[in-house]
């Protein structure tokens, strides 16, 4: 069904070289991993291995017809682990996934088992809420989920359906443990287009300032969020996708298809089918350890950058190449954005949704451009074989069968997607900023250039209510940096800090030059407001922001990559303002993660509380 390109196109010598710098090294991790990995692959089903007991209590609940199919050892057998429930629109759709797996299976001549549920979380329901504080490690309880999901030994692959935050990538992690078994990522696809995210926007700055009550924005909300699917922004959700995509753990065009259609139903199914192909003992064989290396995690931050992706991802994949061994830093992201032009506008980077983007030509015309471009490595494993080839096409039903056809060779809206010889910029959409108060991401795509460089006196928070207070009492109508402290992994577990977004557009939108500095994260809604984030070491961890005070000088060049206190540098030998770690401790859940605020890596190291092992990237 698929070919291999008729001429290969010369690797872009930046991109080569970061690539080489990361598998030089991760070298000796990576070597571990893929020993480890490859020391359980196996020609036979993994239940071959299983003591009869064992494997009469998994078959205990099986039909006859499956208590005879599993009973047997020569044929693989699909792990189902997914995220479905049904509060969040996401992952509703999820809920048929199963049946469909199963029957697809079965009828291949194999057999699929619903593993294991893992937990899904809402960013959007938790925004500004203790619970936000549980969302980022949610992450790391997803991948051990999924691994406890995975480990009975019944299964020769998996299917994993999750869609949001941090689900995929935890799912990721999850399965990159269980490096000897093929997995193939199933997503649900986003909701159909409600109002637009700009009116949405408006709404909520009118809100912030008075102009509407509480039912009109409500409303608003209601029409945007308003039926199954995911978020129709560009955010982290949809970031996953493409990069589930790009990184070759997908269906080709797998992505952006609406739930309830006929074509979700058919690659659904598909998945289970081609899942079976890539067992043991088969052909095909194709194991996670083998399709997430460095040349994958590379296409990743290329396809993030030049979509304009989630600052999430500065964290998520890092957290990922450490589960497979690799290592990956800042360094990387910035020295690769400076080359990978920005070939998406889709809000928050535009006014367009992921439906426009889908429909502009989505995937198959992305992937397509950047590889024309030598801006991606063609020859990675994937989970459709070698080569991103497959992933230039486009799924479609003809005679109600499932084909895969030419994807477009030129964008059906420009506004929305554009080829590589014609970018809405020649650079990503992330930049590294070092200074001394640390080392930051922001995410410029959003900014227009005349925002891009800050230079004014600090104004301290230590909560997000302070700053909405302030601004509340009108003492903010003036040019300010403001620094929202103790917001990181050890403080408080790294809430997303969206509901500053309106009164910080409104300031801006007044002529004051505003900015945002913090060691919290913003994520895939970053927008119009310079927002320095991620900051790191955290103040928590006696990083330079514990030092700043009302009034000090902070220039944030986005320009220049730089972060700094200007001025008299006695600030740096203050004493640090201490932070009281009951403040985040207690209530909602917060109480059993104290672990997990206690041994949490830096923004830069992932943010994970996994002790990694010694095959993990550092």
């Amino acid at each position: 069904m698929f070919h291999h390109p008729e001429a290969a196109v010369t690797l872009h010598p930046i991109v080569q070289s970061v690539t080489g710098r990361i598998i030089a090294r991760s070298r000796t991790t990576r070597e571990r991993y893929l020993a480890r990995s490859r020391a359980a692959y196996g020609e036979k089903t993994q239940r071959a291995g299983l003591a009869c007991a064992n494997l009469a209590h998994a078959l205990a609940a099986e039909s006859d017809a499956g208590k005879a199919r599993l009973a047997g050892t020569g044929r693989p057998n699909l792990a189902i682990v997914s995220a479905y429930n049904d509060m969040l629109s996401a992952h509703q759709p999820l809920g048929r996934y199963p049946a469909w797996i199963k029957q697809a299976a079965f009828a291949a001549g194999g057999s699929a088992q619903f593993a294991g549920g893992v937990p899904a979380m809402c960013d959007g329901i938790t925004q500004g809420q203790a619970g936000m504080e549980l969302s980022l490690f949610s992450r790391d309880v997803i991948a051990m989920s999924t691994a406890i999901a995975l480990s009975h030994q019944m299964f020769d692959a998996a299917l994993c359906l999750g869609v949001c935050d941090k689900i995929v990538p935890g799912m990721l992690i999850g399965a990159l443990s269980f490096g000897h078994l093929p997995v193939v990522f199933v997503p649900a696809g986003p909701m159909p287009s409600g109002i637009s995210n700009e009116e949405k926007s408006r709404v909520r700055q009118r809100h912030a300032q008075g102009e509407v009550d509480r039912d009109a924005l409500l409303a608003s909300e209601m029409g945007a969020y308003h039926a199954p699917g995911t978020c129709t922004f560009y955010g982290t959700a949809n970031s996953n996708q493409m990069l589930m995509e790009i990184m070759g753990l997908h269906l080709p065009g797998a992505s952006f298809v609406p739930p309830g259609s006929a074509l979700r139903e058919a690659l659904t199914r598909e998945a289970a089918r081609h899942a079976l192909g890539l067992a043991a003992g088969g052909g095909r064989f194709t194991p996670v350890a083998e399709v997430i290396d460095e040349r994958a995690l590379v296409n990743g931050i290329v396809g993030l950058l030049a979509t304009g992706g989630s600052t999430n991802h500065t964290m998520h994949l890092v957290a990922i190449a450490r589960a497979a061994g690799i290592a990956i830093d800042w360094d990387d992201f910035s020295e690769l954005s400076a080359v990978v032009p920005l070939l998406a506008r889709v809000y928050p980077n535009g006014g367009a949704d992921v439906n426009q983007f889908q429909a502009a030509g989505g995937m198959a015309f992305l992937i397509r451009s950047l590889r024309e471009a030598g801006l991606l490595h063609d020859e990675v494993t994937t989970v459709m074989g070698k080569g991103l080839e497959a992933y230039t096409r486009r799924p479609a039903l003809r005679d109600g069968a499932l084909v895969w056809e030419g994807g477009p060779r030129a964008s059906a809206d420009a506004s929305v997607l554009r080829g590589a010889d014609a970018p809405f910029s020649p650079e990503g959409g992330l930049k590294l900023l070092r200074g001394n108060l640390g080392r930051a991401v922001i995410k410029v795509s959003a900014v227009a250039p005349g925002h891009r460089v800050v230079e004014a006196p600090a104004r301290i928070f230590e909560t997000q209510e302070a700053l909405l207070d302030a601004f509340g009492r009108g003492e903010l109508e003036h040019d300010m940096i403001a620094v929202l402290r103790f917001q990181g992994p050890r403080a408080n577990g790294m809430p997303e800090l969206h509901q500053l977004t309106p009164v910080l557009s409104v300031l801006q939108a007044r002529g004051h030059r505003v900015a945002l500095v913090t060691d919290g994260r913003m994520s895939g809604a970053s927008g119009k407001v310079p927002a320095a984030i991620h900051v790191t070491p955290e103040a928590c961890a006696g990083g330079p922001l514990a030092r700043l005070r009302d009034g000090d000088c902070v220039r944030l060049d986005a320009v220049a990559g730089t972060l700094d206190v200007l001025g008299d540098a006695g600030w740096q030998t203050r004493e640090p303002v201490g932070f009281d770690p009951e403040s985040s401790a207690q209530g909602i859940g917060r109480d059993l993660f104290g672990v997990a605020r206690a041994h949490a890596d830096g923004a830069e190291q992932g943010a994970s509380f996994f002790q990694w092992p010694q095959w993990a990237g550092r």
